[in-house]
């Protein structure tokens, strides 16, 4: 049987941590993970401290109401960018093909997705992937990984490919 997303959101972004713009991507990745049947259990948004980042994704990979953990932002060259650092600090097991993929396929509509230096991998039982900032960005990404999401939270549960196909 498959099993049911429960995903966790957070924003890395310091102006949306100093409350000087509103967090439109990490709204974007909640709302389009309802869109698909998930249960969002929370939301945070952090500046981009790598310390704070790497802390949150850990705490939330590890918490066993969780099986999802996206990040929004702090994915591109901009010397505060560090969330693929902080994920790598946290993950057990990278998943390179996640990120290769919505590299390439955004790649075919900007060429600025070259330089997202997302990363994907596990935890605890749960899927950590980072997506850029932009809602344009978080959109498009989503929808690469979309088809496989399900899956790889069933096998991440212990679930085999069978059990994995109904998702």
């Amino acid at each position: 049987m498959a099993e049911k997303i429960r995903a966790v959101v957070i924003t890395a972004s310091d102006a949306c941590s100093r409350g000087e713009r509103a967090d439109e991507s990490g709204a974007v990745a909640a709302e389009l993970l309802g869109a698909v049947g998930a249960e969002v259990v929370a939301r945070f948004v952090l500046s981009d401290d790598l310390e704070p980042l790497r802390d949150r994704i850990r705490e939330c990979a590890e918490r066993a109401d969780v099986n999802l953990v996206l990040t929004t932002g702090g994915t591109g060259f901009a010397p505060r960018d560090n969330t693929p650092e902080a994920t790598r600090a946290v993950i057990d097991r990278e998943a390179p093909g996640l990120s290769e993929a919505m590299r390439a396929e955004t790649l075919k509509k900007t060429p600025t997705a070259m330089i997202s230096r997302g990363v994907c991998g596990t935890r605890s039982g749960a899927l950590v992937v980072n997506l850029p900032g932009s809602p344009t960005a978080v959109r498009e990404c989503f929808e690469v990984i979309r088809p496989v999401l399900a899956h790889a939270v069933t096998l991440l549960a212990g679930g085999t490919h069978e059990e994995a196909k109904g998702s």
